[in-house]
């Protein structure tokens, strides 16, 4: 191993040489500039993979729930490793199939609705926190901001069917449209109780707000309860998952809004979806079950303070953020494993007709609780 530990030595030394010295000789706009990319990269490399094994995770897990064997052939030189290079395998499929844009379409239109389907998925990170000051941006206002962007994604839906000069597509559309608009008014009325409850909007002020001594009992998910569930199922809703899919319903209008698009163009909006799904589990953790803070109280982690591994394992950190993350995530995969698609009356009356009149009761419930002083916020 001697060689390893010289080699390292080596390359350890060559960094602070060269590149930390020539770093510090660019002008300092441009080295905030190559550090902003720098860590846009850091999040986005990760999260793309993340969003291309989702789509494994999807097919292991309802296969196991069928008894099933899912994907198992595809890997990597010659190995098949339970097939974890089927998510490679498809992107490169996808990367070569042309993209066919229908007669009478809006090509320009046509082409940029994945986009913005995907853009605001991705855009949303910048102010996500990941640990104690782990964030891209610290953002006071992240929590609008977050609200504004998810908002955007359903114009890259509905330019999609409309572009496509498709009445198959053109349906799924206008039920997508009507779905979407309809449980965003009952997300942003749960994200209003959180608003209230943390009396910040910035992110890392929220999951600060529910710190406490007894670790998972002082979490937002409690005293907010019908919030957060109303919150996740339509946050499902959103991302038009089952069994919220009508927009895709295959059995009735084919494959809905995206039904003339091949290639990559589909594949993004493939990726558009999952990456929905994953910020749908980071944004449910944050707010009502404490991102990056443990589920153990207080007085637990002191007893093991002075442990190396186990400190870190108990203690706050961001394994506790991507624990939560991959048990909602796991949900999502669950619900399309178990329940049957509803019918459109159905989706509409729910939205409208009993999360709406919950959370607006429950906000009001809310701010006595504020003005009592239950979130350490309202009076003396």
């Amino acid at each position: 191993m001697e060689w390893l530990n010289t080699s390292i030595d080596w390359l350890t030394l060559l960094f602070q040489e060269w590149v930390v010295v020539y770093f510090q000789m660019l002008p300092e706009a441009l080295q905030t500039v190559i550090l902003i990319v720098l860590k846009i990269v850091v999040i986005m490399v990760p999260l793309m993979l993340s969003v291309a094994y989702l789509t494994l995770a999807e097919r292991k897990v309802i296969g196991s729930m069928q008894i099933r064997m899912g994907p198992n052939r595809v890997g990597f030189f010659g190995y098949s490793l339970a097939g974890f290079g089927q998510p490679i395998a498809d992107a490169v499929k996808l990367m070569f199939k042309e993209i066919i844009i229908p007669t009478g379409a809006n090509k320009y239109l046509f082409l940029t609705a994945p986009l913005l389907s995907l853009g605001p998925a991705l855009a949303a990170w910048a102010v996500l926190p990941f640990g104690e000051g782990i964030v891209l941006a610290e953002v006071n206002a992240a929590l609008l901001y977050v609200l504004a962007l998810t908002s955007v994604g359903v114009y890259g839906v509905i330019i999609a069917g409309w572009s496509s000069n498709s009445k198959y597509a053109l349906l799924g559309t206008m039920r997508s449209a009507a779905q979407i608009v309809s449980y965003e008014i009952a997300m942003g009325f749960a994200l209003v109780g959180v608003l209230m409850a943390a009396g910040s909007l910035n992110l890392g002020e929220i999951v600060n707000a529910q710190r406490g001594d007894y670790g998972i009992v002082s979490w937002f998910f409690l005293p907010l309860f019908p919030l957060f569930v109303i919150y996740f199922i339509s946050g499902v809703a959103e991302t038009n998952r089952a069994p919220f899919d009508v927009a895709e319903g295959e059995s009735e209008i084919v494959a809905g809004f995206h039904v003339d698009y091949s290639g990559m163009a589909f594949a993004v909006f493939f990726l558009a979806e999952y990456a929905n799904m994953i910020l749908i589990a980071a944004l449910t953790s944050l707010m009502f079950l404490g991102g990056w803070l443990s589920i153990f109280p207080a007085s637990w982690i002191a007893l093991v303070a002075d442990i190396p591994v186990l400190s870190w394992v108990v203690g706050d950190g961001i394994h506790w953020f991507f624990a939560k993350m991959s048990f909602f995530l796991l949900l999502f995969l669950w619900f399309r494993a178990t329940f049957p698609r509803y019918r459109y009356d159905q989706i509409m009356r729910l939205g409208w007709k009993v999360f709406i009149p919950i959370t607006i009761v429950w906000l009001l419930l809310v701010g006595v609780f504020v003005i009592q002083g239950w979130f350490g916020l309202g009076a003396a």
